[in-house]
């Protein structure tokens, strides 16, 4: 076992890695009463097989419907009646259960996480039961085109990738599924070398790793890694029809992964774009021409790959007008550099948003767990200020000339529009 430890004006972080490769990372916060706790796993619906798409999700949920000594409403009632909570989700990439609660019940925390995810029954019963809640859930999406959008977005863009899979998966997979099936893929996923415990409040690391110590026994290993990523390389337009009065899009290119360091870059192009209000994109479609009521830019970061992509949603005789202001946009952040007082501002937006997001202990919790897995290694307040403060206008110009290329586009849109509808865009605009 090996141990790190580091401090900083208001935190102190530290790291415990078990030989059998589980990792705790903390930051101890004593000013705060409250304590966030993430038993992350480094599996999501990139690592499933094709038949079995959604698995990862549809387990998250089975986790909460019992275990050899609570019910599901137990399990439920549990930390609510302390006025704490207890969650999860489920990415692309990672599996996180969380909790967060006053400090001193840390310990009910750590033992409801590992009774759910050691101890659940799943039961045949409460199986076939949650698939019906499942399929809801999946019903509820495609019947939200601003949010089934981007599944679909994610399919054209990855190309049959796993990466570009529905984190629920199909109504017709998760009717499939079986005990034995999801049993199988917690003994090949849910491996210590793929576990990391991250934890952020008033909290003793040495007592938690005790705990973690005391209550968590997973195999060693990591094995059931899903496949490298490809990188998409020629123009693509999807356009998938829907009576509706507006049509819903988007378009995105290949970026990077999240432990470029390069990702500052594009975190400072999101902000200058369609991070906000005051973004250029949302001043322009919205503000100045009324097109749509929604545009934002998406930044994506995944182990070994990432994008960049713009939503917005449009009737459809406007729409060719709101995507030729994209590319513009696009090709004046490539042809000129963003001036030294605009770039100012946009850096005291990252600050101030890294900052506000730092106040909770759960999104202090969520950031290390996130930078354990994907990077490896810890990043202070600080230091993330410093890499956000050394950040160029030539750095922003030099990336959105590496992003935004015609030919590495992928164009998906969902609602009214046709070919039509875009044949009058003008793509070589970028």
């Amino acid at each position: 076992m090996s141990n790190c430890r580091c401090m900083s004006a208001d935190s102190v972080y530290s790291k415990t890695a078990f030989d059998n490769g589980l990792r705790v990372v903390t930051e101890k916060i004593p000013s705060s009463r409250s304590a966030a706790i993430g038993i992350w796993i480094d599996v999501g619906s990139r690592d499933e097989h094709k038949d079995e798409n959604g698995i990862s999700h549809f387990t998250e949920h089975m986790l909460f419907k019992g275990t050899k000594t609570r019910t599901a409403r137990e399990i439920a009632s549990y930390l609510e009646s302390l006025g704490g909570g207890l969650n999860a989700f489920t990415s692309r990439e990672q599996t996180c259960y969380h909790a967060i609660v006053l400090d001193q019940h840390l310990p009910k925390a750590v033992e409801i996480l590992s009774d759910i995810i050691m101890n659940s029954t799943l039961s045949r019963a409460s199986l076939e039961r949650e698939k019906s809640v499942v399929v809801e859930e999946i019903f509820e999406v495609e019947e939200t085109p601003s949010e089934y959008i981007h599944e679909l977005f994610s399919d054209c863009f990855w190309r049959g990738h796993p990466l570009g899979w529905p984190i629920m998966g199909s109504e017709k997979n998760v009717r499939s599924l079986s005990r034995s099936g999801v049993v199988s893929f917690m003994k090949r996923h849910y491996r210590a070398g793929r576990i990391v415990v991250a934890a952020a409040g008033n909290i003793s690391h040495r007592k938690l790793v005790d705990m973690v110590k005391k209550y968590f026994h997973f195999s060693a290993g990591v094995d059931g890694r899903g496949e490298p990523a490809g990188t998409p390389s020629d123009f693509s337009m999807n356009l998938y029809k829907r009576k509706s009065n507006q049509t819903h899009f988007c378009l995105g290119f290949p970026a990077i992964k999240f432990d470029d360091p390069r990702r500052n870059s594009i975190l400072a192009i999101h902000t200058l774009l369609g991070a906000g209000m005051s973004s250029r994109l949302f001043q322009k479609i919205r503000e100045e021409k009324g097109i749509a009521y929604t545009v934002y830019t998406f930044p994506d970061f995944y182990r070994d790959n990432g994008l960049f992509g713009v939503y917005l949603a449009s009737d459809k005789r406007r729409l060719h007008a709101a995507v030729e202001i994209i590319l513009k946009e696009f090709r004046k952040i490539k042809k000129e550099r963003v001036k030294e007082s605009k770039l100012e501002e946009i850096k005291s937006q990252m600050k101030g948003n890294l900052i506000l997001s730092m106040e909770s202990t759960n999104g202090r919790m969520n950031r290390l767990g996130r930078h354990e897995i994907l990077a490896g290694r810890y990043s202070s307040l600080k230091d993330s200020i410093r890499k956000i403060d050394k950040i160029t206008a030539d750095d922003m110009q030099e990336m959105a000339q590496e992003l935004f290329h015609y030919q590495n586009m992928t164009v998906t849109s969902l609602g009214a529009a046709g070919e039509d509808d875009l044949k009058n865009v003008d793509w070589s605009l970028l």
